[in-house]
């Protein structure tokens, strides 16, 4: 079996990691562990807060006891927001709290780009605009092109964790751009597991959600590959078909 952590903060879409766990097969356990996540609000002096060395070591502990072989900081804004060097220390520091390999969720987007072979990429955000520029700078920075960033103005997790099918749905066509080979939909808060092959249909394109790149980039650490295709086609080998465009 295997057993991989995830440090999640407060309590928003956690429940996308059971549902991703089902999928995955039954071998692997998908472990969450709640981390405080003190002012809930997509603000930069409070998203720096809430990825603060300390917040995350809180949880480490508990995530040991699990056998959790990798762990992932399950949080893109509590990330990027420290930039491309910052989010670098932020890990490395959780790797050495943990003693285990580490990643965080700005760090999956990059590597789950990369391997399904997208150049430019369409941001969709539930953030204000101002950090979901944070994001596409987080991006720029690992050398993807950023053809288009949208942000939805929403400031609480808890309301974004709200948001159903038909939310995610309007979110990604809005924030879709033509020329982007992947589109990107940041923010651990949304609920996205049950969708993203829905997503991909109607776009014809790569979708990235924010809880599908944190159990992919897990598996990455673990060095396991598995194939899901109700995860879409960053957890398939066959590549999905690009839309035409005009």
């Amino acid at each position: 079996m295997t057993a991989l952590g995830f440090l999640y903060p407060g309590h928003s879409a956690e429940d996308d990691y059971p549902r991703m766990e089902q999928l995955l097969g039954s071998d692997i356990r998908l472990q969450v562990v709640h981390t405080d996540i003190g002012e809930d609000a997509h603000r930069v002096d409070a998203l720096l807060e809430m990825g603060a060395p300390a917040r995350l070591a809180a949880g480490v502990e508990e995530l040991r006891l699990t056998g959790a072989e990798a762990v992932v900081w399950a949080c893109t804004s509590g990330s990027f927001v420290y930039g491309w060097e910052g989010a670098h220390d932020q890990v490395r520091a959780l790797a050495r709290a943990a003693g285990l390999p580490a990643s965080s969720t700005s760090f999956a987007f990059v590597h789950a780009v990369r391997e399904v072979g997208a150049a430019r990429v369409a941001v969709a955000a539930t953030y204000p605009e101002d950090v979901a520029g944070h994001f596409a700078a987080f991006l720029s920075a690992a050398g993807i092109s950023v053809v288009s960033s949208r942000g939805s103005g929403i400031i609480t997790a808890a309301e974004v964790g709200t948001w159903g099918r038909d939310e995610v749905l309007a979110l990604a066509r809005e924030g879709d751009h033509p020329e982007a080979q992947a589109l990107l939909l940041p923010d651990t808060a949304l609920h996205t597991a049950a969708y993203v092959q829905e997503l991909e249909g109607e776009l014809g394109k790569p979708v990235l959600t924010a809880n599908q790149v944190t159990a992919w980039e897990a598996l990455r650490l673990a060095s396991r590959r598995v194939n899901a295709p109700t995860l879409g086609a960053l957890f398939t080998r066959q590549p999905v078909v690009q839309a035409p465009t005009d």
